[in-house]
């Protein structure tokens, strides 16, 4: 984002912010100069003021002079500062503008004056939130007319989020360091820190219906001449279903339409009641379930399916059609980009029951259920067994509080408490796979063991069975 050319003379920042440049107060010039005077110039005024008083009472001629010259040395300074012109623009380029948790972006600044006079000695400083780490700061020399100066600096966030970087901003000082002054850029960018996305294995469990193609269902058309929907031959159609009178009737090669390609579908149920958690920070159970929603659906999206995103409030994200969002190739990308960029800032909700998200899925339709679930008592519990679908798979991966409070990471040896126990137990006689996740399990890892337990499982109790990869 390129911000407009500006002169670096002594401004309110906030007028500069409202006008895009970097100078230009019209009003109260030497007020504004003096407030840019350091410690070192106040210092010096307050001695040049302490001193010709001190001379005025004592008769002392010498002394009058030493303090008139401390005293006017920075209120020179200042006006020379204010007086300084410098026109000069500014611009930031985020590489790249998303990145997942934990990982590193590079800002990069530049600088160009837009003058015909070299300016002197420049400050650069980027304004960025603290959890991004600390604020950048750089000295340029003189810029010749004409010229330019780009630097940069790196970014890490491990909380994911939407974080703003800017306004630019310019320090300019005097060589004697008694006076600087701040002008500000109004242009800021937008760092978006994503929730981290492990790749998921290529697992299948069983019952999948079948089609074609990798994540496809197909209907087959109900029989009889009169259901026949006639299209144009393709090559490699099977000669056997040329529909005779058709091609007659039309004067080319049709065959018959026998079957509808249908997008399978997968919605992923994320769980942000504040009271299903506990714990804050990158190793949360919260951000283990953020994380692991954004795995099942960037993996969905490879595979083919069209996916939806659902939270217990029964948001979704902004711009999804009524079969989620789907498409090839680019479409696909754009697609698991907005539904990270809202994982990104999926926060803790207030509600206390799945009663919301229980009255979208309530229509019923065919697909995969992921849910990724909190503490669940006996009645949110029966909630979410009532979700399963009559046809296709259900996943629950539960993250009990007590496992996540009392193990440690890699260590399920302790087991989740006999409360979650009851729940699993609840679930899987409904007709779910359920599992309890431990702290510090990878997404990849509890993914396989779903497959591995849905595989013992065999058909579910209801008499039904799903798949999904």
């Amino acid at each position: 984002m390129t911000q407009p050319p500006g002169r670096a003379r002594p401004s309110a920042p906030a007028e500069a912010g409202e006008t895009g440049e970097a100078d230009g107060a019209k009003g109260g010039a030497l007020r504004v100069a003096l407030a840019g005077l350091t410690t070192r110039g106040r210092s010096f005024l307050a001695a040049g003021i302490a001193a010709a008083l001190c001379a005025y009472v004592l008769g002392q001629s010498d002394l009058l002079r030493v303090g008139l010259l401390l005293a006017a040395l920075p209120l020179i300074c200042a006006l020379v500062l204010y007086r300084t012109r410098y026109r000069v623009s500014g611009s930031r380029r985020l590489s790249p503008a998303r990145v997942p948790a934990g990982a590193e972006a590079r800002v990069h600044l530049r600088m160009d004056n837009v003058s015909r006079l070299p300016t002197g000695l420049l400050m650069l400083q980027d304004r960025v939130p603290y959890v991004l780490g600390p604020r950048p700061r750089f000295v340029l020399d003189r810029v010749e007319p004409g010229g330019r100066r780009e630097v940069s600096y790196r970014v890490r966030s491990d909380l994911r989020g939407r974080y703003p970087l800017g306004p630019l901003q310019l320090r300019l000082t005097d060589p004697f360091g008694l006076c600087e002054l701040t002008r500000s850029f109004a242009a800021y960018d937008t760092l978006t820190v994503i929730p981290h996305v492990e790749p998921l294995p290529p697992v299948r469990l069983s019952g999948e219906a079948k089609g074609y193609g990798e994540g496809r269902q197909r209907s087959l058309a109900l029989a009889g001449e009169d259901d026949v929907i006639p299209r144009g031959y393709r090559y490699g159609d099977d000669l056997r279903r040329v529909h005779w009178r058709s091609t007659a009737r039309y004067g080319e090669l049709m065959v018959r339409r026998e079957e509808q390609p249908q997008r399978a579908r997968c919605t992923v149920l994320l769980d942000t009641r504040a009271l299903a958690y506990e714990g804050a920070g990158p190793g949360s159970a919260f951000e283990w379930a953020v994380s692991g929603a954004a795995s099942a659906l960037v993996h969905m999206l490879e595979r083919g399916f069209s996916v939806r995103l659902l939270t217990d409030t029964g948001a979704s994200v902004p711009g999804e059609g009524s079969d989620g969002f789907s498409g090839p190739g680019r479409e696909s990308a754009d697609a698991a980009g907005l539904l990270l960029d809202t994982l990104a800032v999926v926060d803790h909700s207030e509600g206390t029951g799945l009663s919301r998200a229980h009255d979208v899925l309530r229509g019923g339709g065919e697909g995969l259920l992921v849910a990724y679930l909190g503490d669940l008592d006996e009645d949110q519990a029966a909630v979410v067994a009532t979700l399963r679908r009559r046809s296709g798979a259900a996943v629950a991966f539960v993250l009990d509080p007590w496992m996540w409070t009392h193990g440690s990471a890699g260590d399920a040896a302790a087991g989740p408490s006999p409360q979650c126990e009851e729940r699993l137990r609840q679930l899987r006689e409904a007709g779910w796979t359920a599992l309890a996740v431990p702290p510090g399990a990878g997404a990849a890892q509890m993914w396989r063991q779903a497959d591995r337990q849905r595989s013992g499982e065999g058909t579910s109790p209801a008499g039904t069975s799903g798949g999904w990869l």
